[in-house]
């Protein structure tokens, strides 16, 4: 028989460890701050060491915890997987998808239905946030990322290299020929602030640089907090936007959009990203393998 310490207790030094704050692990767990402590002293009472040190107002792990502390994230780690497997088999073949909410609206929403279609036993969750999630403790199977290219990163795919060019509603732009920067200039343009700080998106600055002109202070742009007003912005005829080719390529073909005459500047990749567990799955190797397909065309 194993001989293990109380399951409430080393909870507790869990989230305490990781959070590093008894009042972050208490709401974490729905307990009092008290009962958090007391769980603490009686992992310590049945080890027979210190797991935390008080400094100032803060906690720090022991040298006993650091060694200690991995071993019982990584042994959370599985029983969260062991469980989430039962019931991923108990309820059908469901995957979870992480991406950006750009992405999952613009591109992945209107694709969608045909993997529907095709694979009606597959039930597809999408979560669309700009956070970075941890796809084992999120129990997330695969997330399409945006971002600089990690070619040597573990089941990690490229679905597009991405550019970046001015486009403007179809019904803005002069009949006969192709819009340019001049055309849309009576109007704000239109810009989305970055949450990102590790990406530095092509700005309008650098556009009219490339162009061989300069962004004075005539230059009025219209500023949104998120990618997605800011295209809604763009279809409702607010102005021109410079934006993710990817995100805007269905509605240049047909002819909702049109991009303005000048550069095409560089930007990032989106890449698929499979966590490990989720490699041995059909349903996530048969969404994989649509995602590329889909992504080639």
């Amino acid at each position: 028989m194993r001989k293990l310490p109380p399951l409430n207790a080393v909870r507790a030094f869990e989230a305490a460890a990781r959070r590093l704050s008894f009042t972050a692990a208490a709401d974490e767990l729905g307990v009092t701050v008290t009962a958090v402590s007391h769980q603490i002293r009686l992992l310590e009472d049945t080890v027979g060491m210190k797991l935390f040190e008080r400094q100032g107002r803060s906690i720090v792990l022991t040298a006993a915890a650091e060694r200690l502390y991995p071993q019982v994230r990584d042994g959370f780690d599985k029983l969260a997987e062991a469980f989430s497997e039962t019931n991923r088999r108990r309820s059908g073949e469901a995957i979870a998808v992480s991406t950006t909410r750009a992405f999952a609206e613009r591109w992945l929403m209107p694709r969608l239905d045909r993997f529907n279609a095709g694979h009606p036993g597959i039930i597809v969750n999408i979560d669309a946030s700009e956070d970075v999630v941890d796809l084992s403790a999120d129990g997330i199977d695969l997330a399409i990322r945006y971002g600089r290219q990690r070619p040597d990163r573990p089941g990690e795919t490229l679905l597009f290299e991405d550019t970046y060019a001015p486009v403007v509603s179809a019904a803005l732009c002069p009949p006969g020929r192709a819009p340019t920067i001049d055309d849309v200039m009576s109007r704000p343009l239109l810009g989305y602030r970055w949450k990102k700080a590790a990406l530095d998106g092509p700005t309008w600055a650098t556009w009219f640089e490339t162009l061989g002109r300069t962004a004075s202070d005539a230059v009025k742009i219209s500023w949104y907090s998120e990618e997605t007003l800011a295209l809604q912005a763009l279809e409702r005829g607010f102005g021109a936007l410079l934006c993710s080719s990817v995100l805007v390529a269905d509605q240049v073909a047909a002819g909702d959009l049109r991009r303005l005459e000048g550069p095409v500047l560089g930007g990032y990749s989106f890449r698929l990203l499979v966590g490990a567990s989720a490699r041995r799955k059909r349903s996530v190797r048969t969404f994989t393998d649509w995602l590329q397909q889909e992504a080639a065309v």
